[in-house]
């Protein structure tokens, strides 16, 4: 099987050239003998897919089925399915079985999509190389030795590697962008409040959008248009129309303005990616687009500020983590027998002080954690991996008494000015573009004893979740060393109609060249 995208699968599947059924074992063939390499894929459910491709089938030979029959679609692991174990790729929730389908599963069970596996990531969306995971790391198609991004590396993977059509993952900090320019696919991270959030298991509740991965521009609009819209599940979702998004890519238009903000094509930028977009961006002008220098003055404290915000967010919602309601538990056998070692412990140390056999124990006790409170500690020990830790304790530490003004409000108002540097350049230009991210994939392991390095890779994405507004990263080039590069562009709030348009002008680069 030789198709690229949704449209041309849907087509071969409408003429009868090959049945969905078919289509299903394509992808599932491949997990097989690929995702040992990769390790994109952490559940399959071929039988179940196969099920659903025959009903889906029926439908499609009576002219009856939807806008995305024929898509073959993976999940990322942390967006609920109903019977099916959401894991978020953490030990506390290894053994979690959802009870009810997300907004964005119904939405594209309504459409007929058909549904194939669960997708590895970085624990609950935490990482920028998909290593922070209990699955061992995700691997590169590219480069096997090289990271795919995270935290949907697994989902960038599972499409580059033609594992499934198309993929839903989550942006969090440009957890969609990112390895969608490492893996040289097209990924779509929406404004927020666009794609309902009701079953997606929360990082930061005020940052995370669930988007698209796909080979196509056009994948991408048609997905966005089937999971958008309205949820009465989420407060936080739009009410706004969704627009019809396939039409901004069939005839994008070239008479627009796209603003080159200096700050993004600075130092630590790598000079082969920096000359590949500013190759892009001139050929674009050619075609009448206009190139607008603009200016974004706070974005250097992108960064900071999302570190500070994200993970306070984080260590508020990761509290119902504790062991006692759902996720992992530790044995209540072994709390209470080191609870009664340890007063057995204090009561030796006692009667040696004190020469007295028949000593009590008071206040010492105060200083010994109940078993209750010790339970708390060991499910969440056991449970949550160094970098989930890692965050809890600075998103703990950012709240606190005494450090809240210092950090936490001092980062709410940088990110309102970060805001309004945004919607100051919407005022002149129709889109803004910069790299995705500033070098190509990197070898695995080479940046995990390096928390703040390893941040930096989402310097690019990171002000984009901070505004609320909608970015993509498009497949650029190859780069010297053989891997894929991406560039993005970033739209003002429920632009997503420009912001395709412009990623289609430069998808239609690329294919002029492979021809």
């Amino acid at each position: 099987m030789n198709f690229r995208s949704i449209t041309d699968i849907r087509k071969a599947v409408k003429t009868g050239e090959i049945s969905l059924q078919d289509v299903v074992r394509h992808y599932a063939d491949n997990i097989e003998q690929n995702n040992s390499d990769i390790n994109a894929v952490v559940t399959l459910d071929v039988d179940q897919a196969l099920a659903d491709a025959e009903r889906i089938q029926g439908k499609i030979d009576n002219s009856e089925a939807g806008k995305l029959a024929g898509a073959v679609i993976g999940i990322k692991d942390l967006i609920c399915e109903k019977d099916k174990q959401t894991t978020c790729a953490s030990n506390i929730l290894s053994n979690f079985e959802s009870i009810y389908d997300a907004t964005v599963i119904e939405r594209l069970k309504e459409e007929d999509a058909v549904l194939l596996g669960r997708l590895n990531m970085d624990e609950f969306a935490m990482g920028s190389s998909n290593e922070n995971t209990i699955f061992g790391p995700a691997r590169n198609p590219h480069d096997t030795s090289k990271v795919p991004g995270g935290s949907s590396g697994g989902s960038a993977a599972a499409v580059a590697a033609e594992f499934s059509a198309a993929t839903l993952g989550s942006d969090t900090g440009g957890s969609i962008r990112q390895p969608a320019s490492y893996c040289g696919v097209v990924g779509l991270k929406p404004t927020y409040g666009r794609v309902s959030r009701y079953g997606l298991v929360a990082y930061a509740s005020s940052f995370d959008c669930i988007g698209p991965l796909t080979n196509t521009v056009e994948d991408a609009a048609e997905m966005l248009e089937v999971i958008s819209g309205y949820d009465p599940n989420d407060n936080t979702s739009s009410s706004r129309a969704v627009p019809d998004y396939s039409s901004y890519v069939k005839e994008p238009q070239s008479n627009i303005k796209i603003g080159v903000p200096e700050e993004y094509f600075g130092e630590g930028l790598d000079a082969e990616i920096r000359e590949g977009i500013e190759s892009r961006l001139s050929a674009l002008e050619q075609e009448g687009v206009e190139l607008v220098p603009i200016h974004l003055p706070h974005m250097k404290y992108g960064i900071a500020t999302y570190y500070i915000l994200a993970t306070a967010e984080a260590s508020s919602n990761l509290a119902r983590y504790d062991g006692i309601r759902y996720g992992h538990r530790a044995n209540i056998r072994d709390v209470k027998e080191e609870l009664k070692k340890e007063k057995a412990a204090i009561k030796e140390q006692m009667e040696l002080a004190t020469g007295d056999k028949k000593v009590t124990l008071g206040k010492e006790l105060e200083e010994v954690d109940s078993s209750l409170i010790r339970l708390y500690k060991k499910s969440r020990t056991e449970g949550f991996g160094t970098e989930v830790k890692r965050r809890i304790m600075l998103g703990t530490y950012v709240l606190s008494a005494g450090y809240y003004d210092a950090y936490y409000g001092k980062a709410q108002k940088v990110r309102r000015l970060i805001k309004e540097d945004f919607t100051k350049a919407f005022e002149d230009v129709d889109v803004i573009v910069s790299p995705t991210a500033p070098t190509t994939a990197f070898d695995i392991g080479s940046k995990t004893d390096d928390p703040l390095q390893m941040y930096l890779n989402d310097v690019y994405t990171i002000t984009a979740n901070l505004a609320g507004i909608c970015g993509i990263n498009v497949p650029a080039g190859t780069h010297s060393n053989g891997l894929p590069y991406g560039l993005q562009f970033m739209a003002d709030t429920f632009e997503e109609g420009k912001l395709l348009n412009a990623a289609r002008l430069i998808e239609r680069q690329s294919e002029v060249e492979t021809i």
